[in-house]
């Protein structure tokens, strides 16, 4: 009698994408890292530093996809490493949700809110406007949005 066929995991064979987020997260991660202690924030005050570090991973983000699906053929890993890994460890909406709450528990609740607003904002804003310049930047003569 013949043995079934066995299927293989879903996640079988992608061990080379796993360890290119894991490197790249481990990279963003550390930059988001040293990005806080160089510009810590008081316990009660804006959350500059991480409305910054998401506002400028997300702009960042948007160059990189204008970048790897319209201007070059990348490398299979380099999406899975820069985008999921380097700027996936670098922006941190989890800081984000705990800023909002210590805010919000500090009694500053308009700030908070605008944070919560202002930062998803921001970040949509980032994105389409850097893949938007991005474009514009390499294919002259296309209208970039």
């Amino acid at each position: 009698m013949d043995e079934p066929a066995r299927r293989p995991l879903p996640w079988q064979g992608e061990w080379p994408v796993i360890g290119a987020v894991a490197a790249g997260g481990g990279l963003g991660a550390a930059a988001r890292y040293g990005a806080g202690l160089l510009w810590p924030t008081a316990r009660d005050a804006f959350p500059w530093t991480t409305l910054l570090v998401n506002v400028v991973g997300c702009a960042l983000m948007g160059v990189l996809m204008v970048l790897i699906t319209e201007v070059w053929t990348a490398h299979r890993l380099l999406r899975p490493f820069l985008g999921t890994g380097v700027l996936g460890g670098f922006t941190t909406f989890s800081t984000y949700a705990v800023d909002i709450q210590r805010l919000t528990g500090a009694g500053r609740l308009p700030l908070a809110l605008a944070y919560l607003a202002g930062t998803l904002l921001a970040a949509l804003a980032a994105v389409a406007l850097a893949g938007a310049a991005t474009r514009a930047l390499l294919t002259p003569g296309r209208r970039a949005v």
